[in-house]
C-alpha cells in the first residue's frame, strides 16, 4: 500500500505563500490525489484535488484562484501552491489518495496564517 506523506507548513503572514507537499512511498496508486483542511472547530473540507491521469483539476471557490495544485510523477509528489494566504486558510492539511474528504488521513501539516 502506498503511504501518503504531507509537508510544506508552516507559519506565515496575511498575503503571504507556501508551498505543500503530498509525497507517495511509490508510484501514485489512486486515480486522483485530494487536499483537505480542517480548523479548530470546523468540519474537515475539501480544498483541490487532481486527477492523475488526465491532469483535471478541482478547486473549493474559497481557494479558486489562489490555489494551485499540481502532480510530479517522476518525484511521487503532488503540490499545492497556496499564495495570497489569509487567517481563513489556518489549518491542518491532509493528502489522500481521493477526491473526498471522508475517510483516514494522515498526520497532516499545520498551516497558520497571522493576520
Amino acid at each position: 500500500e502506498v503511504q501518503l506523506v504531507e509537508s510544506g507548513g508552516g507559519l506565515v503572514q496575511a498575503g503571504g505563500s507556501l508551498r505543500l507537499s503530498c509525497t507517495a512511498s511509490g508510484a501514485f496508486d489512486a486515480y486522483g490525489i485530494g487536499w483537505f483542511r480542517q480548523a479548530p472547530g470546523k468540519e474537515r473540507e475539501s480544498v483541490s484535488c487532481i486527477n492523475l491521469s488526465d491532469g483535471r483539476t478541482y478547486y473549493d471557490e474559497d481557494v479558486k484562484g489562489r490555489f494551485k495544485i499540481s502532480v510530479d510523477h517522476t518525484m511521487n509528489t503532488v503540490y499545492l501552491q497556496m499564495n495570497n494566504l489569509k487567517s481563513d486558510d489556518t489549518g491542518v492539511y491532509y493528502c489522500a489518495g481521493r477526491c473526498s474528504p471522508g475517510g483516514p488521513l494522515g498526520q497532516g501539516t499545520q498551516v497558520t496564517v497571522s493576520s
